[in-house]
């Protein structure tokens, strides 16, 4: 990507209302990919990973919540992901969460969003999807319930069946804090329930599972024996989180899922626990804070196969994940 289209969507999300800057560069991405202009593919790294059976590119994958309904896929793959993972998405239509509902605390290099699982429905996403004559990288598709569900178990088992045949993998996303009552689904029994349905929709798909960074020790421990015994093939540490750090900005007591910079030291201490608790047995991805190659390293090597960035593009720009690529690669 050029550096006029890199400085363009920086400026955008600097300048703009924090939601507006969010539908300004996923429309420029989208028109960029729509009009066939020669991006390039992601990079490939001396270290690109095969997890789960599927060869990723390289270790830098797009968390969920940038590109909420597929609208983007080939211009964010030509940013340098290797993997892009778009959603949450839900069996119907759901506006979300009352605006505002998206803060930048650039104080901070933070991010609050109480967004809540906005999204236009799995259907018309699929359909845009089923509509890419090719992919650059992994594609992932996040899938979580409606607010107003009277059965959130078969939602996910929904998703799930609907996205296989589209999906390289796909994310079971029990940890977002913005859906009543969803985090729930966390603790066993509820998540043994949950996955043993979802891993019967998902064919030969393979399954990650998403979690809050706000579970402590035991609950961490529970989920993970919960993701070995249904065979998940990966878990994603972590979601936002609900605790409030010390923070300089005037939208720091806003409601909702802190994310960027703030995170990055719980994130870690999840990731470390995580893997104490699995015991090699189960593939670690890391999220959260994670905002240059540095960070990224650290989580490779605290345990971590690939790591997931979103926040830190605010702040740093659309070369990052090129940038923390050819760092794991070079490190």
């Amino acid at each position: 990507m050029g550096a006029k289209m890199r400085n363009f969507l920086h400026s955008a999300v600097l300048t703009l209302d924090a939601e507006r800057a969010h539908r300004v560069a996923i429309r420029a991405l989208a028109a960029w990919g729509a009009a066939g202009t020669p991006f390039g593919k992601a990079p490939q790294a001396a270290d690109s990973v095969t997890l789960a059976g599927i060869a990723f590119p390289n270790r830098v994958g797009l968390a969920a919540g940038l590109d909420k309904d597929a609208e983007a896929i080939p211009g964010l793959f030509a940013l340098g992901f290797g993997a892009v993972e778009v959603g949450t998405l839900t069996p119907r239509p759901q506006p979300g969460n009352p605006r505002p509902r998206l803060f930048r605390l650039t104080e901070d290099e933070a991010v609050i969003n109480r967004m809540g699982f906005n999204n236009g429905g799995i259907d018309a996403a699929l359909a845009r999807i089923a509509r890419l004559k090719r992919r650059a990288g992994v594609l992932g598709i996040n899938v979580g319930a409606n607010k107003d569900s009277a059965d959130r178990v078969a939602d996910y088992a929904l998703g799930v069946t609907k996205a296989a045949p589209h999906a390289d993998y796909i994310t079971i996303n029990v940890s977002s804090p913005n859906t009543p009552g969803l985090r729930d689904l966390q603790s066993r029994p509820a998540l043994d329930e949950l996955l043993a349905a979802a891993h019967a929709a998902r064919g030969a798909t393979p399954l990650f599972l998403k979690i809050a960074p706000d579970l402590d020790r035991a609950g961490l421990e529970g989920a993970v024996r919960a993701a070995i015994d249904h065979h998940i093939d990966a878990l994603i540490v972590s979601n936002t989180t609900i605790s409030r750090p010390p923070l300089a900005s005037p939208h720091a007591g806003e409601a909702g899922g802190l994310s960027g910079k703030p995170l990055q030291a719980l994130a870690r201490a999840k990731l470390v626990e995580a893997r104490e608790a699995s015991g090699g047995q189960l593939p670690l991805i890391s999220a959260g804070g994670i905002d240059g190659p540095d960070e990224a390293k650290r989580r490779i090597d605290a345990g971590a196969v690939l790591v997931q960035v979103y926040s830190a593009l605010v702040y740093r720009g659309p070369r990052l994940p090129r940038d923390i690529a050819q760092g794991l690669a070079g490190r």
